[in-house]
């Protein structure tokens, strides 16, 4: 229980440091973006919007998937972090398309032959300071989600380096309408354009995972084996039958037939499937849900 209070502590610590960083760069690149006369920035200030929204999503969610069964919830909350995982993934893919579509009518318009605006210094500037606060924010909100063992804070990772990517096609963007001439002012949408498309990729490697889990895919075959192993190393454990594996949340689950000699009591045979519950939980974690069945080895 004290592990799982410190896990929800330290992912709200995550959280609550990007949402600061979040509010201040939404502030800044929405100023930037009207002032400096930059579409692109104001772009990207709706890209950091949607960080802040979802740095938001992930405390709700948290909260909730840290909760124990009830009698609603056989098997817990876990699964509240895997919906906002996908959520994450899709506010991304939304917003990502939003960039896409919106760059392709300002080349559409260059096209045309209008002439697109020259945006001014202090977007050039503030597209800078993105990319550092971001790149840092990503390094440390991944170290913590690993640390943590949360796809959810991970998740809210890719989405601070989409940002910090959004905003270096930003800053190339400004910087060659800036200064090549008005020729070259169709750069920005054109950058933003393959910036939106990085993004997808990202958005989709996000909501992967979490898809999985939410339509019950077993564990790796790799992890499943090493399961196999920690329970036939189980003095007593002869053999394994009928493994099924799935992840709730940050948690994994366990199911399987555990065959053992027919002859002894139905004490000794429940020990062995207590030590067995107690090796798998000790392997991956205390929170662990096991389901052990047992029968007699039959020759």
């Amino acid at each position: 229980m004290e592990a799982e209070k410190s896990r929800q502590r330290g992912i709200y610590r995550a959280t609550l440091v990007g949402s600061a960083v979040n509010a201040v760069l939404v502030v800044l690149k929405f100023i930037a973006g009207v002032v400096g006369r930059s579409s692109a920035m104001i772009a990207d200030a709706v890209h950091s919007l949607s960080d802040f929204l979802t740095d938001i999503i992930v405390l709700l969610f948290v909260r909730t998937s840290s909760k124990p069964q009830d009698e609603d919830h056989d098997y817990g909350h876990g699964k509240f972090e895997t919906m906002a995982t996908l959520l994450i993934g899709v506010i991304l893919l939304l917003v990502a398309v939003n960039i896409f579509v919106g760059s392709a009518q300002q080349i559409a318009a260059a096209w045309r032959g209008e002439i697109l605006e020259r945006p001014d210094m202090i977007a050039l500037v503030v597209a800078l300071a993105s990319i550092l606060a971001k790149e840092a924010l990503y390094h440390y909100t991944l170290r913590a989600g690993r640390r943590l063992g949360s796809q959810a804070v991970m998740a809210n990772a890719w989405h601070h380096r989409s940002d910090a990517l959004s905003s270096l096609g930003t800053l190339a963007g400004i910087a060659l309408a800036m200064f090549m001439g008005e020729r070259w002012r169709v750069a920005d949408p054109i950058a933003a354009m393959v910036v939106g498309a990085l993004i997808v990729k990202v958005a989709i490697d996000i909501m992967r995972p979490a898809i999985d889990e939410l339509l019950e895919r077993s564990l790796p075959r790799e992890q499943e084996d090493d399961i196999r192993r920690t329970m036939l190393a189980v003095d007593g454990v002869e053999r394994i039958g009928q493994l099924r594996t799935r992840r709730i949340g940050p948690n994994i689950a366990i199911e399987a037939h555990i065959k053992m000699d027919g002859n002894m009591t139905l004490t000794d045979a429940h020990n062995i499937a207590t030590r067995t519950e107690r090796a798998l939980r000790a392997a991956y974690g205390p929170a662990t849900y096991t389901s052990l069945h047992m029968e007699p080895l039959v020759e």
